[in-house]
This record gives structure tokens, C-alpha cells and sequence, in this order.
């Protein structure tokens, strides 16, 4: 009898322990590594357009993908360190969204792991990748353009104003990638068009509110805001010292214009940041980044705050008003 209790004993302590086993052998969950210029705050939606694109091809957070998520807090000499300890992770695939100098940390620390970035600047002459069609290497993505779209920003302010003659473009000194590319395409575009563009930096909050005073100093009759992670962070400083020193200002992302800001125009973030996702997602199917063409970006925005024209004093025309994809009343 006391055989027969000792074998039941023994064949439920086995049965308790296969589970345990199973549940050992079953596999982890891949990880995504996500490799931010900005704030986890400026980003919400960005990241939520990106869960979104994950969801389109099978991978839900928490469910059968776990992310890693690393941000610089607009502290690009960051991005190495976070760069670096990322791949300690042993991701499946790195995401770098809207930006190159995340891209370029990223690459620096890895030949083997997959890089998906989204950037404004030229993938190919900042040296993210060989060709748009043949990436070639670990790293692929999408161009949403944005460091070349001064010219059509310039000329939106032009034909709001056509009587001036001295605009002034702000930058971030801190992220070459994209400020070159937009100072020379702004200033190509003003001398093209008669005008001029003085060129103003600001890499820090500080360096904004000086900016600022020295646009009104020069006598500026608008200005540009250049993209960079840093200004969509200081989105409502930006809009707020452009209507209290009454300066007409266009912007780079819709978010601007919704805050307050008179003008945006720029790639649909959203869809953008979907695509990145989806990319993403195909990675963690299989898919080779060398194989995987550059996307560029095919949705753009036009966006006026008429409410902010009003306060201060303009008039928009209605060829403007008629090719904006959304008057803000």
C-alpha cells in the first residue's frame, strides 16, 4: 500500500512539473528596440502611429512583442550611449523614428541587427544606406523628406506675403543632418525669388527665446522653423513668442499649426510612423532590410490656423485657403 501512495506521489509531482518545463521551453517574446531623439511626451502619437503599423502585421505589445524604448530627451550626445546599451538587449530589429543621428548611432554599434529608421534628411548622402531601391546592408526605412521642403515652405510664407523681402530660418545647430540640407534649400529658394533668408540657431529652450529677439532686432517679416525633435518639444513656446512678437511663422508638422502656429506644411506624420511600424513588423516576419526599398514619403499636409492669421492681422488668400488640406477655424 505504502508503494502504490509513494508511485501516486511521485506521477502527480511529475504531472505538477510538466508545465513548468512546457512553459520553460515555450519561447520569449522578440523585442523591438525604439531609439528616440525626443520625449516620450512630444512622441505619444508618433509611437502610437508605430503600435498601430506593428498591429497591421500580426505584432501587439505585450502579446507577442515586448519594446524597448530608449529617448534622448533632445540630447543627441545621448543617442551613442542608448544606442549601445539597446543592442545589449539583443533586439530582433532597432527602430529609429525622425532621425538620422539615432540611424547613424545605431548603425555604429550594429552590423547584424536590422535598423528601420524614419528621417527627414537623405538616407543616402548621410550615409544610412547604399541606394533608395537597394539598401544593401542592415538598414532600411522611410524618408519623409521634411530637410527638403523648404523651398515649398518659403514659397507658402511668400504667397501669404508678398510684399516682404527678409525671412528669417530657424535651425538646431546640434543636427546638421537636417539644418543643411534646410538652410540651403532656403536660401536657394530666396535668392531664386529676390528675398532674403537670415539664418538664426537654437540647440537649446534659451537659445529659442534669443532667437526670437534677435528676428525682431534683423526686422524679419516671417519665419521658418526648420524640423528637428527639439522643436516639436518646444511646440508651444515656438507658437507663443511667434504671435507675441507678431511674426508669421510656417512650421514643419501639423501639430504646430493645431498648437497655436499660423502655418504647417509637412509629411503626415501619422502615416509615416505606420509605415515604420509596418516595416517593422515585416522584419520580425522574415523579411531582409537589404531587400526592402526606402519608402518615401507620398502624403503631405497644408494646415493654416485662420484664427491665428486673424489675431495677427492677415488676410489669407484664397488660392491659400483653397490648397489647404484643413482650415483651423
Amino acid at each position: 500500500m505504502r508503494t502504490r501512495r509513494a508511485f501516486i506521489t511521485l506521477l502527480g509531482g511529475a504531472a505538477a512539473a510538466w508545465p513548468l518545463g512546457a512553459q520553460a521551453q515555450q519561447p520569449t517574446m522578440p523585442i523591438v528596440g525604439y531609439l528616440g531623439a525626443g520625449t516620450p511626451e512630444t512622441w505619444a502619437n508618433v509611437v502610437a502611429a508605430f503600435r498601430k503599423g506593428l498591429t497591421e502585421t500580426g505584432y501587439v505589445e505585450g502579446r507577442n512583442l515586448s519594446i524597448e524604448f530608449r529617448f534622448a530627451q533632445n540630447e543627441l550626445g545621448r543617442l551613442p550611449e542608448l544606442a549601445a546599451d539597446l543592442v545589449r538587449r539583443r533586439p530582433v530589429v532597432i527602430a529609429t523614428p525622425s532621425s538620422a543621428a539615432a540611424t547613424l548611432a545605431a548603425k555604429a554599434e550594429t552590423t547584424t541587427i536590422p535598423i528601420v529608421f524614419s528621417t527627414g534628411a537623405d538616407p543616402v548622402q548621410t550615409g544610412l544606406v547604399a541606394s533608395l531601391n537597394r539598401p544593401g546592408g542592415n538598414v532600411t526605412g522611410v524618408n519623409n523628406m521634411s530637410g527638403e521642403l523648404g523651398a515649398k515652405q518659403l514659397g507658402l510664407l511668400h504667397e501669404l506675403l508678398p510684399g516682404a523681402t527678409r525671412f528669417a530660418v530657424l535651425v538646431n545647430p546640434n543636427n546638421r543632418l537636417l539644418a543643411e540640407p534646410t538652410i540651403q534649400d532656403a536660401q536657394a529658394t530666396a535668392s531664386t525669388l529676390g528675398l532674403q533668408a537670415d539664418v538664426l540657431y537654437a540647440g537649446n529652450n534659451r537659445d529659442i527665446d534669443t532667437a526670437f529677439a534677435t528676428f525682431v532686432q534683423k526686422r524679419a517679416d516671417a519665419l521658418m522653423v526648420g524640423p528637428d525633435p527639439l522643436f516639436n518639444s518646444r511646440l508651444v513656446q515656438l507658437a507663443t513668442l511667434a504671435i507675441y512678437h507678431r511674426m508669421p511663422a510656417i512650421y514643419f508638422d501639423r501639430a504646430f499649426a493645431e498648437g497655436g502656429g499660423m502655418l504647417s506644411y509637412g509629411a503626415n506624420v501619422a502615416d509615416q510612423h505606420r509605415q515604420l511600424g509596418i516595416y517593422t513588423g515585416r522584419i520580425l516576419n522574415g523579411e531582409k532590410p537589404a531587400d526592402m526599398p526606402v519608402l518615401r514619403a507620398t502624403k503631405f499636409e497644408f494646415v493654416i490656423n485662420l484664427q491665428t492669421a486673424r489675431t495677427l492681422g492677415l488676410t489669407v488668400p484664397d488660392t491659400l485657403l483653397a490648397r489647404a488640406d484643413e482650415v483651423i477655424e
